[in-house]
């Protein structure tokens, strides 16, 4: 258990460190080099002056297999305008999920959408200087086809393969979708929200299914499904060209601290993002994210907050890699995402002059380190959460000072709010807790004299009943707020120990705090 979970052990049912959002790419590497292309060309008897219609029966395969995917599954094959998509307000993704929902589909295909992209890909054109066509790498848009499953063992995820060479293909997976797939099929109990688990059953299984999951053939699960999506690859690798290629494009480490319910969350969550959004420096985030504040360092430090429909959010980021704070109902997230791995180091094993020796050399983005990416996220997320360890709870009061300013109903009958800072309010608290009455307890008399009018005015007796009436109601506001309570058995009323401590911190703030902050702010 570490600190943040030992100061808030009452609060906190368990914690949880896995992969969230993970993106493999896969690349042809053997078409890449110069002249590496042309060669592949040549292997299919194809000019470069004929590229392009070789191209283009190569683009109708992958839409042919497509379809006949679709077709054979019974499942929808739609093309969606991007812009289309962003004035509906929705994502490929929420667009496949809303069908998984309609057609209730548990496994397999859920739909095939096709889309035009933006993409590099291989293009001819003729050299002035040359007179000769060559081949070289641009930028260019062409339709990609995105194919979302529900698989038996990672849940709902996605693959895209670009329908233009080189055919790059991007897999999509959720670490917390593949959690709950294994604890269905272990028949274990939990509570999820949206992709969140706010409780498990067993939670030291479930962590150690969330360490496995990085440490899987992952090659091999991929290579699966890029046979699946592209036709094309054992002609490739029939011609001496290889398979794709896997890296880790980007990948989400996520730390879920589990609290027992939202109101426990929401006790300590101001004073936490107050603390990430003005306490921590840039020295502090690159601590978290384990480096140094160097002269030789070249990317930008920042950090921003901001409130989400669902909640708020304070991000850091550090060039292209960030670590960020979320609630999601009862869960604080913690999440560090890496799109640059040199960034950060990993032990290799090298040939030197004196032999092969270990070395910490920059982190690369093959797939094979995907371990490492778990092992830095994780204590990127600790690092900050011990940072978190320190912050001094102090939401408890700012509901405390909520709470008596709206209106309540106690046994039927409903209590007026108060206005704690206001000037009627704040002399009736200081009347109230003068010390006289903390010892004896008050009656309402002890109210109507303080403060005592003017020696020379005539209080008359409506004006008496009318004073008592009032103060009466005030008593009512304060015992239906809790704090004050009546003596049982005669008309005395004492301050209880929640009217000591919230009237006390209410005119101290009014007195004291208010002012020292205004002059401050002069």
């Amino acid at each position: 258990m570490t600190t943040f979970e030992k100061i808030h052990e009452g609060r906190i049912v368990g914690k949880l460190t896995a992969v969230d959002r993970l993106i493999f790419k896969g690349h042809l590497t053997a078409l890449m080099p110069p002249g590496a292309f042309r060669r592949f060309l040549c292997s299919q008897g194809v000019l470069l002056k004929d590229f392009a219609s070789y191209a283009t029966r190569a683009t109708e395969t992958l839409k042919e297999n497509a379809e006949r995917i679709a077709t054979e599954a019974g499942r929808p094959f739609e093309y969606l305008e991007s812009a289309h998509t962003a004035a509906r307000g929705c994502s490929k993704e929420d667009r496949a999920r809303a069908i998984a929902d309609r057609d209730q589909i548990v496994e397999g295909l859920v739909a095939v959408f096709r889309t035009l992209e933006p993409c590099m890909t291989f293009q001819v054109h003729g050299n002035r200087k040359t007179c000769r066509l060559e081949v070289s790498r641009k930028p260019g848009k062409c339709l990609a086809y995105y194919f979302y499953f529900v698989d038996k063992e990672l849940g709902f995820m996605h693959v895209r393969v670009q329908s233009w060479f080189p055919f790059t293909i991007q897999v999509y997976v959720n670490g917390r979708e593949h959690l709950k797939k294994q604890l269905n099929h272990r028949c274990l109990g939990y509570k999820a929200y949206d992709n969140t688990l706010l409780s498990v059953e067993d939670l030291a299984l479930t962590q150690d299914l969330a360490d496995k999951f990085v440490r899987r053939d992952w090659v091999g699960k991929l290579d699966a499904f890029a046979r699946r999506v592209n036709p094309l690859l054992p002609q490739i690798t029939k011609s001496g060209f290889g398979g794709y290629y896997w890296v880790v494009d980007q990948c989400e480490v996520a730390t879920d601290v589990m609290f027992k319910d939202r109101s426990a969350l929401e006790a300590i969550l101001p004073d936490l993002f107050e603390t990430a959004t003005l306490a921590f420096s840039a020295e502090d985030v690159l601590r978290f994210l384990g480096r140094k504040l160097h002269p030789a360092l070249q990317a930008e430090v920042t950090s921003d907050h901001k409130r989400r429909p669902e909640g708020r959010r304070v991000k850091h980021r550090v060039g292209k890699n960030s670590i960020k704070m979320y609630d999601k109902y009862s869960v604080l997230r913690v999440e560090t995402t890496i799109n640059h791995p040199r960034d950060f180091k990993i032990l290799k094993l090298q040939d030197t002059d004196h032999g092969v020796v270990r070395r910490w050399v920059p982190m690369s983005k093959g797939v094979s380190n995907l371990w490492r990416y778990f092992q830095v996220g994780s204590g990127a997320n600790q690092r900050y959460l011990d940072a978190m360890a320190n912050v001094v709870p102090q939401g408890e009061g700012v509901r405390a000072l909520d709470d008596l300013c709206q209106s309540h109903v106690v046994e039927g009958r409903r209590v007026a709010k108060l206005a704690p800072l206001g000037p009627h309010d704040a002399e009736l608290f200081r009347t109230v807790l003068r010390g006289e009455h903390l010892v004896h307890g008050l009656r309402n008399r002890d109210i109507c004299n303080i403060p005592s009018p003017p020696s020379d005015t005539v209080v008359d007796a409506d004006e008496r009943r009318r004073r008592c009436a009032r103060i009466s109601r005030q008593i009512a506001k304060l015992r239906g707020h809790g704090l004050l309570a009546k003596v049982q058995g005669c008309n005395l009323y004492r301050v209880t120990s929640k009217g000591q401590r919230l009237m006390a911190a209410a005119v101290h703030v009014r007195d004291k705090d208010f002012p020292a902050a205004l002059r401050a702010a002069a």
